[in-house]
């Protein structure tokens, strides 16, 4: 079990330098911004020589590019809407995760949410830290995302015609695949089913197409929001080797309402979760996700990932020498 840095886009010296300092191995560049992403866009598409290079500016910094998370919406939305462009789309993202496997990268990690993550008016906790907060009785007050309401059946249907096209490629490309939860976990928002809500969807998506290379991009913060147990989901992905990395987030509780906390002071008994990744026998990272914002810090939180990265390294070694 390893401490990692992720929630940025470019793999920029200040970033890595910062990681290299306060303990990582693995980094995690996240790709879903149109505007900020390092790698340049060939017609909603990735090309090698660009995947290559983001591998390579990591490894200068002694750290592994052990996983790219996100491609900007637009290379997808039609496949997870079954919109006009969804062939098209599905053919380019084939290509894209090919190039990201022989560039070297061993984890893809996207999500299945076309409306993105959903938040309301943010809180504030220990301190006066500002942190993000999710109120569904507001949030169910916003507007359709898409034009019209999706069903759940047609959400499902969509995703399982690219996953059963997906899974033997990424197979044969020898690369894992993981689907970030929907967040929040509620049933539905803008009129989009949030397929990825609970623990029995999650056993559904392992289902469809058996395999090391269809996997869960674990973000134990969104988990925690659902309404189920988080300790039992850590315990049952783990010991399927389904988990390909942690997003090691605290809240103080389960949808319908919560709020973000520092990584200490949520719900979740955080020594509890890591001793249960151990003894399942959980071998990747953990990065800190989200962090509040606190005094003087920068808009990357800084201050903030250095004490989630501290934390996190202090309870990694707590439960493997217990």
């Amino acid at each position: 079990m390893r401490c990692g840095l992720g929630q940025f886009h470019q793999p920029l010296p200040e970033f890595l330098k910062f990681a290299q300092q306060y303990g990582a191995t693995d980094i995690l560049l996240n790709q879903n911004n149109d505007k900020e992403n390092h790698l340049p866009d060939y017609n909603n598409r990735w090309e090698l020589k660009d995947l290559v290079k983001l591998r390579r500016s990591v490894e200068n910094y002694g750290m592994k590019l052990s996983a790219l998370e996100n491609v900007p919406t637009k290379f997808y939305e039609d496949v997870m809407l079954n919109g006009p462009k969804r062939d098209e789309q599905i053919e380019n993202m084939i290509y894209t995760i090919k190039n990201i496997a022989r560039a070297g990268i061993p984890i893809f990690g996207y999500n299945w949410m076309p409306s993105q993550v959903w938040r309301t008016e943010p809180e504030y906790i220990r301190g006066e830290a500002e942190a993000t907060a999710f109120d569904n009785d507001v949030a169910q007050n916003y507007p359709l995302t898409h034009n019209r309401e999706y069903t759940e059946e047609e959400m499902w249907e969509n995703l399982e015609y690219w996953i059963k096209i997906i899974t033997p490629i990424a197979e044969e490309e020898g690369i894992r695949l993981g689907i970030h939860p929907c967040d929040p976990p509620v049933p539905v928002l803008g009129g989009i089913p949030q397929l990825f809500r609970s623990f029995d969807a999650y056993k559904r998506l392992i289902e469809i197409y058996p395999s090391d290379s269809n996997a869960i991009e674990f973000c134990q913060g969104t988990f925690s929001e659902m309404n189920d147990d988080i300790y039992e989901m850590i315990q049952y992905f783990g010991e399927r080797k389904k988990i390909l990395y942690v997003h090691f987030r605290n809240v103080s509780g389960q949808v319908p309402k919560f709020k973000e906390e520092f990584v200490n002071t949520g719900y979740v008994d955080m020594y509890k979760a890591m001793k249960i990744y151990h003894e399942v026998g959980y071998d990747s990272f953990f990065i800190d996700d989200h962090v509040p914002a606190t005094f003087q810090d920068t808009s990357f939180g800084h201050r903030g990932r250095a004490f989630a990265m501290g934390y996190i390294q202090a309870l990694i070694e707590a439960v493997q020498k217990s």
